[in-house]
């Protein structure tokens, strides 16, 4: 019948998330202007090679190598002996920072194993010492996860002060943080 409208994309891509397991992660991402939630899944499991394997499919291999080096420096997983998988679901592909923290989520999850809080959306670029910066358009991505209830939403701190200005009838928990280190902390409750 020719091509249909996808009302909902958020909805869609998360249609077939297995509720807590480790190694899963919803992120808020733009595409444009619009804002979509998606799901990035990690497997991390002990090498059987001199070098661990690392593969990313729907984000730069470079970024994932450089977030991992982060998780190990600034948060002290030891992920040097280990492989890293991981794959952004539905063919998506991530190229902004702001989705640096599902990823980091979802390795640190798969390597601790350990879900992440069925219900939560992580947002934020990390940096190289560990913080998580703030993003662009915070505002409409927590109104996507609002809107398609998701209970808590981990943003960085520095977004908080335009998080206060959304509509937030839901009584969604909007979580500021400052480093990779607690933000993991809340992640994990």
């Amino acid at each position: 019948s020719g091509l249909e409208e996808v009302t909902n994309p958020s909805e869609m891509m998360l249609a077939g998330r297995s509720n807590n397991v480790p190694g899963s992660a919803v992120v808020s991402s733009l595409e444009g202007t619009r804002p979509m939630l998606i799901e990035i899944q990690s497997l991390v499991c002990v090498t059987n090679f001199a070098v661990p394997r690392r593969m990313a499919t729907g984000v730069d291999y470079n970024r994932l190598s450089m977030l991992m080096a982060v998780l190990e420096k600034r948060v002290g997983l030891q992920l040097y002996n280990y492989d890293a998988y991981l794959n952004v679901v539905g063919g998506i592909r991530l190229d902004e920072p702001a989705c640096d923290l599902g990823i980091a989520a979802a390795v640190a999850s798969s390597f601790k194993n350990l879900p992440v809080c069925n219900d939560c959306v992580v947002i934020g670029e990390i940096g190289l010492t560990g913080e998580i910066r703030a993003v662009a358009q915070v505002d409409k991505r927590i109104s996507e996860a609002i809107r398609l209830g998701f209970k808590s939403i981990v943003i960085p701190e520095g977004n908080m002060k335009m998080a206060r200005q959304i509509n937030n009838t839901a009584g969604a928990a909007i979580i500021p943080v400052s480093n990779l280190q607690e933000a993991l902390e809340i992640i994990f409750k």
